[in-house]
């Protein structure tokens, strides 16, 4: 039999949760088409995998690079640790349906620039993607916060009855041309205002389309409690299933409460449809002026628009040399983003073992000094939480990282590396691998990364992109979308 690519020899973790195995593995255009002892295979490449392990590419289920697949089509800060799926338009503010003008108010601004063509119907966005593909997969969601910058003029409110009826049938819409579900973000200010009863009416309109609600929830600090029982409130009553975003407990005053949290998420799942996602850090990262750095220990400055020259820099640092006190110093920076210092170390930990929890970077990557987590996530989760501190074990990792998300947003045929399925692939050295990404040098590719294949094409190999840009756009309910 000849392949387009046969990987002989390759420690096979094939994203289930069940153990490896030697084996080797062949892909003919797209897909996978054996996995097994294909020594009587040739391949046009053979790929020595002595010593390796091969796994279904990384989907990250949450990340803000709604502008960034258009503007920066190689995605290397995806690829390079092995991402191969990933999702857009979280926490509520999405690229597309998007009719309202610049200058868009905080958050949006951080995931849009002015520059880039704003697309009235994801349709558009849609046929953007299919018609200059980037290197990854890519889904989005709709977002609610979208929704109420493009509806309503004053966004400190509830939306009145012709508001919500409008916002409704754009999400309808959306989501009939592919978004695959609704996120909210009541956290932010566009969306603040906006009552439990608001939601309940958005997240209807993703039960009839049979989609997911997905919530960067009105408060993970002192509140956590009362978030979670709102969102698990939301999806009894509209019917539907909850996602909760990036799940933490920031503040001193929080610290170890993920007990209780994810006690309550436990007893919600005994009745109703939740997932949770999170990420492997103890800072978080959103606009400066988000309120978090009252609750953070330390703030870095990750971009600021009237001063780039200080990203990288701490908060308190500038404050200090210009004499002023934070809040001052902070509003001088805007727009900016910051990185906040505001989740415990253990309660990552008790998040990231939680049996339910899928990995997420929650990248932004914005600027010349964004979070770590956007070029380190998923290796660091490997290395660091597997090899070092062996939270759980590495086909358990892969697992929370492949199949798993993949169930969850119903991407079909992606997430286990099985005949049959796309040829999404990372293959990587599991005594090296680890997060290149620091604090202070954000904007390093992971160590042991080998090579990742999207839909059967090479785009990152020997530490750098191929410029093969073979991504798909997802639908949730088939899988692919663009032929």
């Amino acid at each position: 039999m000849l392949v387009d690519i046969l990987f002989r020899n390759a420690d096979v973790i094939d994203g289930t949760g069940a153990p490896r195995r030697n084996a080797d593995v062949a892909v003919r255009d797209d897909r996978i088409v054996a996995v097994g002892d294909l020594g009587a295979w040739r391949g046009g490449v053979e790929q020595d995998c002595t010593g390796l392990v091969l796994a279904p590419g990384f989907i990250d289920p949450h990340v803000h690079h709604d502008e960034v697949v258009l503007t920066d089509p190689d995605m290397a800060c995806m690829t390079s640790q092995g991402v191969t799926s990933i999702i857009n338009g979280n926490c509520g503010f999405s690229i597309a349906p998007l009719t309202a003008a610049p200058p868009f108010p905080a958050p949006l601004d951080i995931i849009l620039s002015a520059e880039v063509p704003r697309f009235a119907r994801f349709a558009e966005y849609r046929a953007r993607l299919d018609a200059q593909p980037p290197a990854v997969n890519t889904a989005c969601l709709i977002g609610h916060g979208t929704l109420r910058i493009n509806t309503m003029a004053e966004l400190g409110r509830p939306a009145d009855a012709t508001e919500t009826a409008a916002m409704r049938a754009a999400l309808d819409a959306a989501l009939a041309e592919g978004g695959i579900g609704l996120s909210t973000g009541p956290f932010y200010p566009p969306a603040r205002a906006a009552p439990t009863e608001e939601l309940i009416a958005m997240a209807e309109v993703a039960q009839a389309h049979g989609k997911l609600y997905v919530t960067h929830m009105r408060d993970e600090g002192d509140r956590v409690r009362e978030s979670l029982d709102e969102t698990f409130l939301i999806g009894r009553k509209a019917g539907c299933g909850v996602h909760v975003s990036h799940h933490k407990c920031a503040g001193l005053a929080n610290h170890g409460l993920s007990e209780i949290t994810l006690a309550m998420i436990d007893a919600a799942r005994a009745r109703q449809d939740v997932g949770l996602d999170t990420t492997p850090w103890i800072a978080s990262s959103t606009m400066l002026n988000s309120g978090r750095h009252r609750q953070a220990t330390r703030v870095l400055v990750a971009d600021s628009v009237p001063y780039p020259e200080l990203a990288g820099r701490d908060l308190a640092d500038i404050a200090a040399e210009w004499g002023l006190d934070i809040d001052s110093a902070l509003e001088r920076l805007l727009p900016a983003t910051g990185i906040f210092f505001v989740m415990d170390e253990g309660d990552v930990r008790r998040i990231l073992t939680y049996p339910h929890t899928m990995v997420c970077s929650d990248g932004i990557a914005r600027g010349k000094h964004p979070h770590p987590r956007v070029w380190g996530t998923f290796p660091r989760v490997l290395g660091h939480y597997v090899r070092e501190v062996g939270l759980f074990s590495l086909e358990e990792a892969v697992h929370r990282m492949t199949g798993l998300p993949a169930e969850r947003f119903g991407l079909t045929a992606r997430g286990r590396l099985a005949p049959g399925h796309y040829a999404d692939l990372v293959l990587f050295d599991a005594a090296s691998i680890a997060e290149g990404a620091t604090y202070d040098a954000p904007i390093t590719p992971a160590r042991g990364i080998r090579g990742t294949w999207v839909n059967g094409r090479a785009v990152w190999r020997d530490a750098a992109p191929t410029g093969a840009r073979p991504g798909r756009t997802l639908d949730q309910n088939t899988g692919t979308i663009a032929p």
